[in-house]
């Protein structure tokens, strides 16, 4: 199985998690109300994630600002359709998600995946590591696996095992019920794992039986 490769949010007490949601709602109202300082507020608070999202589907950390970007800003322009009684997180997303699926499909490519959603070109390896080229293929393998996945199902992979959202939020992002997310999260991890199988077995000396293990 695909595993958790993500630097999760620190995790918050309930009555944290109910008082930054009163915040936030506040913060959207005062936006939607034309109040670019709370709107400003949004965007520290859910930039670098947003980005990080986005470059699930390009390779380019550049690229994946600037859509970013042009996701705050069609969110901004689009505030006055938000629902106040839904949560503005996974609405976001599913905007900027949505904006990158069509820049590929405009470019007429398919974007690569990346596993380790971190990774910097100038990063120096990691010491712990006797040699970072095994990490590398390791990664490029499970990029050429991923990049076999369907899509539908491979988009829910992504956000699930790599981005750690919960499959509510998921269905929310994609627009689809949450039985429908759980049944393609389902056949996305077997196919994962069947095509993952296949290319252990032809390269069994650089490949290990599973790439982890999730749960849901």
């Amino acid at each position: 199985m695909l595993n958790i490769m993500t630097q999760p949010d620190l995790e918050l007490s309930e009555s944290d998690e109910l008082a930054g949601a009163r915040n936030e709602a506040r913060l959207v109202e005062e936006a939607r109300r034309g109040n670019r300082q709370a709107f400003g507020e949004l965007v520290m608070r859910y930039e670098r994630r947003l980005i990080r999202v986005i470059q699930q589907f390009v390779k380019s950390p550049e690229l994946a600002e600037d859509l970013a970007q042009e996701t705050f800003m069609k969110v901004y322009e689009r505030l006055d359709q938000f629902d106040p009684s839904r949560r503005f997180g996974p609405w976001l997303f599913r905007i900027g998600v949505n904006q990158t699926l069509d820049y590929i499909r405009r470019r007429k490519r398919r974007g690569w995946w990346l596993l380790f959603t971190d990774r910097n070109s100038e990063k120096s390896p990691d010491p712990a590591i006797a040699d970072p080229r095994q990490a590398m293929d390791l990664q490029q393998e499970v990029e050429a696996v991923l990049d076999q996945i369907p899509e539908n199902y491979r988009i829910v992979l992504m956000l699930r095992d790599l981005q750690n959202f919960s499959t509510s939020e998921i269905a929310t992002m994609l627009g689809r019920k949450e039985a429908t997310i759980r049944w393609r999260l389902a056949e996305a991890r077997s196919m994962f794992q069947e095509i993952w199988v296949k290319r252990r077995d032809s390269k069994p000396n650089l490949l290990p039986k599973t790439v982890g293990s999730v749960e849901d």
